[in-house]
């Protein structure tokens, strides 16, 4: 529900819960096969706002670079992948600010070479919501349209992130069901979160998408430290 509201953020708050859980490179598929059913019904409930010329600018060149990155991820060890997740959720915070504070408006050929680099990232980190976010704004995309054209690229991105798992057999049919348990309840809010998006004031947006990568960061740098 959160994330429907913010346009992302439910990736950040459920990988710390499923790398406990299930271990860091098996929360990665999980949250990969739920975020290409949670964008899906992000994309159902905004489809009729969304900008397809951006939306094919970022997701063509993102979903190339995101089954590089998936396969990327596969070669590191299990510690270190809590270690780039929390560092990176961490680095995003200042960074998230850097970026809107002085992001101009962007055209379409920003939108690929944006795609590419997130795109690559999302293979590797489970989320890169906190980067598109400035991104599609500085395109000069709000609200719905935001929402909307936003969830429609990472569809595309997460869609060649899991195949990619698939593909090198780290998304096994356990695996899968996992995501798919996770995904349904993402949709569900997703759709909850509708009628609140109209309201949300820009500050309230900060302070939460600030908080959850602060606490999520922290919760996968603990589980690296206690990894053994």
């Amino acid at each position: 529900m959160v994330s429907g509201i913010i346009g992302t953020g439910s990736s950040i708050m459920l990988v710390p819960v499923l790398a406990y859980v299930y271990g860091p490179k098996e929360a990665v598929p999980i949250m990969a096969v739920a975020a290409v059913m949670a964008n899906v019904s992000r994309v159902l409930a905004w489809w009729r706002e969304i900008d397809w010329r951006a939306f094919a600018a970022y997701a063509a060149p993102g979903a190339l670079a995101a089954a590089v990155g998936a396969r990327t991820l596969l070669m590191l060890p299990s510690r270190a992948v809590d270690l780039a997740i929390g560092v990176f959720l961490l680095s995003m915070v200042p960074v998230r600010h850097w970026l809107a504070a002085r992001l101009l408006r962007l055209h379409l050929w920003h939108l690929a070479v944006a795609g590419a680099l997130i795109g690559f990232l999302t293979g590797i980190v489970v989320s890169t919501g906190p980067i598109s976010v400035p991104v599609f704004v500085g395109y000069g995309l709000a609200k719905g349209a935001f929402i909307g054209t936003e969830a429609a690229g990472s569809l595309a991105v997460y869609a060649s992130k899991a195949l990619t798992f698939r593909g090198a057999g780290a998304l096994s049919t356990s695996t899968l069901l996992k995501g798919l348990v996770v995904g349904s309840s993402r949709m569900g809010g997703a759709f909850l979160a509708k009628p609140f998006v109209l309201r949300l004031s820009p500050d309230v947006f900060q302070f939460v998408m600030d908080g959850l990568m602060l606490a999520s960061g922290l919760s996968m740098l603990w589980g690296a430290a206690a990894m053994r």
